[in-house]
């Protein structure tokens, strides 16, 4: 009995805790991202106030955290249009992969690390954030903008490949090889493939099965989905989080309408215990000596999202300025980045890459929405205008054949 009560004051403390960062974070135009994570250390291991009745508790909302952060972006899109997207935008997905993949891949083998290491630092530096990109185009008023969508579609291919990458890194990561991880990845392609066939041929009879009339039942329903088939992808090796995301392309209608709006709180709640769960498992102490080198990789990754926007927008025939909003606002590395150091927490290779990583995402998910907001300012306006002057504009490159 007691341990419980210890719980409950805990975890009351640490969501009340966590609800004004949010609030502080929206106060001063920042994602509370970074907000959870400083939470995390400072509760963590080696921080100022460390938990230790909830931290199991803590630790399974993490899970349920990353599965409905990943079944809420599925829910985003049909699996006719995620199809067509990638179609359409394959050109600046594999532009995306060079252009981030690789700086992190090379990062790793110069700090000395593994091959291992070098594949999970290269996750990392690749996939933008989602989450916070979204809020950011909101909050700036950009969703209608002329670039917008050629964002959207870099962050749904970044996505979809994560469906393919998460599982050959769990396999690898497990040990079992690089013959091995080829066999998860094979099974994860198998899988992936199979689903979308069913959720284009057949999407819309799973969702005619729930109503959206009686909202407590569809809130069971599309969690109790959501969370067996993340278990059994988990079993397959394919990741939780990527059944979690294929549950929500196959949903459609009405009932991925109502279901969003009713996860969205359940989301937010979890997602923030999955930030904070990250940072308890980072010692603040092991952070000031990668702090430089994390600060090195945030600049030259921040850089080369910069030109695959400013490259993929070009391509789309959109102006200077545009081309500028959209490299800027891929900047942000937030969900994924933490998913993929986690799983390198979870099997212990390179006891930096925590620390790193945590100091990583911390630098870009605060400065990429800050800079997000040059474009909006005059002098930065009339620079672009000086730009536009003496450049005449581009037309749009031909799609390749």
């Amino acid at each position: 009995m007691h341990e419980t009560t210890i719980l409950l004051i805990e975890v009351g403390a640490l969501l009340f805790a966590l609800g004004m960062l949010g609030r502080l974070g929206r106060r001063i135009g920042l994602s509370p991202i970074p907000l959870y994570l400083l939470a995390g250390l400072a509760f963590g291991h080696g921080g100022m106030l460390p938990l230790s009745a909830s931290e199991e508790f803590i630790e399974v909302g993490a899970e349920i955290g990353v599965i409905l952060l990943l079944v809420m972006l599925g829910l985003e899109y049909s699996a006719t249009e995620l199809v067509g997207n990638l179609r359409a935008s394959a050109p600046a997905g594999v532009l995306d992969m060079l252009l981030n993949a690789l700086p992190g891949a090379g990062f790793a083998f110069l700090l000395g690390w593994g091959w291992e290491a070098a594949l999970v630092l290269a996750g990392i530096t690749w996939v933008s954030s989602s989450g916070v990109i979204a809020k950011v185009l909101g909050d700036l008023g950009r969703l209608g903008n002329r670039e917008t969508p050629v964002i959207l579609s870099v962050l749904v291919i970044e996505d979809l490949a994560m469906a393919f990458y998460l599982p050959l890194v769990t396999a690898v990561l497990a040990g079992v090889g690089l013959i091995g991880g080829l066999e998860a990845l094979a099974v994860a392609v198998v899988t992936v493939i199979a689903v979308l066939v069913v959720a284009i041929r057949y999407g819309g009879a799973i969702s005619s099965f729930m109503s959206v009339r009686d909202a407590e039942a569809l809130l069971l329903s599309v969690l109790g989905l959501t969370l067996f088939v993340a278990g059994v992808a988990a079993e397959l090796k394919v990741s939780a989080a990527v059944g979690a995301f294929l549950v929500g392309i196959a949903l459609s209608g009405p009932v991925a309408h109502h279901a969003t709006q009713m996860l969205s709180p359940l989301r937010d709640l979890f997602a923030a215990v999955f930030f904070v769960f990250f940072g308890l498992s980072t010692n603040p102490a092991d952070m000031p000596p990668v702090l430089l080198p994390a600060f090195g990789l945030a600049v030259l990754t921040m850089l080369t999202k910069l030109a695959t926007g400013y490259i993929g927008a070009r391509r789309a025939g959109i102006a200077l300025p545009g081309r500028v909003r959209a490299g800027i606002a891929l900047m942000p590395r937030g969900e994924f980045s933490v998913v993929i150091a986690g799983l390198a927490v979870a099997s212990g290779v390179e006891p930096e890459l925590a620390p790193l990583a945590t100091a990583y995402v911390l630098i870009t998910v605060v400065s990429g929405p800050l800079l997000a907001r040059l474009p909006d300012y005059a002098w930065f306006k009339a620079f672009i205008r000086r730009k536009m002057a003496v450049s005449p504009p581009a037309a749009p490159l031909a799609a390749p054949d």
